[in-house]
């Protein structure tokens, strides 16, 4: 097996995130607030509800007066399953591949005067945790794969004018990961390119490693008048070098279980946000948001193991593309104290049919979400809500055509040939306290 073979899982999610498990593009995680969850995150670089705001546009802050701090957590439950034909052993399937998690969220704002003001988000927008399981044939092109990111994230905004506010945010990201690959058939010594039996369940390669790296964002928002309102956020990529160890027999055919150092690059993708806010009637409000994420960064894959080649060796082709998120939310005041929110999202894949992977089936998503708010007293306010994800079907083959670098993975279980599955359950709960 060559060299190459270094781990096409090993970062082909490596330290990016929850792509399955969240259900946002890419491996890209939406979920940093209840209160924006029940509104499909319509809207957000516009609306200042709370703390939150701050990690979806840092300009958000200047609208929070005194100290306000915002905590919550969101459950997610992800149904995906893959099921297809093995051109060796036939009909091949399995379930739930995505675990369930939970996603933490904790913020805090504080007016320094009347036109500063100041916050931090401690949050995350990428994990992933993934597991096709011992018996499904497929195995032999990625098995499992973890990912852990969290943000620290403090931020600034001032207020220009009455009608122009601006913000700005360093962020500080946290990641670790770890991906593997199996034999999904036990290989004759005839036909296994180690000239040796390989059994089933063999790990063919295995590869963690973790990195700490700096990003930035800008904000800004445009008071058109008392009822309008936009605000546009722009967050930078990051770059992740993954150090760690990979093992294995791709890396070692005599000794499979020796630990390699070594390296894989990964960046996590820019991003782009266009909000708006028109409150209708005293109780109707209705918001928008216009998401982009430069997906296309995420070309190839390429790990740097000294001990098997001074030169970069290929992982993966990836191919993805810019990708966009269109979502469309309202907001009705039953009384002073009740808010009901509801929202439609349509999240576009950010990989074509070609070039979809077993352990990343990327595919169109529409959210539904339905909220609400309660002010418990003048300083305290809970929020709820559920949203549930409809996943396109999708198909998806490996090795992909024209793809040279995805045909190794054959030679220890065959090809594979079928289609992608799902539907995600999203609950959130929020508590948000003003001093």
């Amino acid at each position: 097996m060559k060299n190459n073979k270094i781990v096409y899982l090993a970062v082909a999610t490596a330290l990016g995130s929850l792509s399955t498990t969240a259900h946002s593009a890419g491996f890209q995680l939406a979920e940093t607030s209840a209160t924006g969850l029940g509104r499909a995150f319509a809207g957000e670089a516009a609306m200042a509800d709370n703390a939150s705001a701050q990690f979806r546009n840092p300009a958000l802050l200047s609208y929070l007066m005194d100290t306000q701090v915002s905590a919550g957590g969101i459950y997610v439950n992800p149904n995906v399953d893959i099921d297809g034909q093995n051109s060796l052993t036939g009909p091949t399937s399995t379930d739930d591949v995505a675990h369930d998690a939970v996603i933490p969220n904790f913020y805090f704002s504080h007016q320094l005067d009347d036109r500063l003001t100041a916050g931090i988000a401690l949050a995350t927008n990428f994990g992933m945790e993934t597991d096709l399981g011992n018996d499904f044939t497929g195995t032999q092109f990625g098995n499992e794969a973890a990912v852990t990111t969290f943000e620290i994230n403090p931020n600034l905004a001032w207020k220009a004018t009455d009608q122009l506010r601006i913000g700005a945010g360093i962020r500080y990201v946290l990641g670790e990961g770890s991906i593997g690959a199996k034999s999904s058939i036990t290989i004759p010594s005839g036909m296994s390119p180690t000239e040796t039996i390989i059994p089933k369940d063999t790990t063919l390669k295995y590869m963690e490693g973790d990195d700490r790296a700096w990003g930035w964002q800008l904000g800004a928002v445009y008071d058109i008048n008392d009822k309008h309102r936009v605000g546009f956020n722009y967050r930078s990529e990051v770059n992740l070098t993954l150090d760690g160890h990979a093992e294995g027999l791709s890396y070692d055919p005599i000794e499979p279980q020796r630990h390699l150092s070594g390296s894989m690059d990964l960046t996590l993708p820019a991003t782009a946000e266009l909000s708006s806010l028109h409150q209708l009637t005293e109780q109707w409000a209705v918001h928008t948001s216009i998401n982009w994420t430069e997906w296309s960064s995420f070309d190839k894959l390429e790990a740097d193991i000294p001990s098997l080649s001074s030169d970069p060796q290929m992982v993966k082709v990836e191919n993805w593309e810019d990708n966009y998120r269109f979502a469309i939310g309202t907001t009705y005041q039953w009384d002073q104290q009740l808010t009901l929110r509801s929202g439609i999202a349509y999240d576009t894949s950010a990989v074509s049919d070609q070039n979809r992977t077993l352990t990343i089936p990327e595919t169109d998503r529409t959210w539904l979400s339905l909220g609400a708010g309660y002010e418990m007293t003048p300083q305290l306010t809970l929020d709820a809500a559920f949203t549930y994800v409809f996943a396109k079907d999708a198909s998806v083959k490996e090795p992909r055509d024209g793809i040279t670098s995805d045909k190794d993975g054959s030679d220890f279980g065959g090809d594979f040939e079928g289609e992608t599955t799902g539907n995600v359950w999203l609950v959130g709960v929020q508590a948000s306290y003003r001093f």
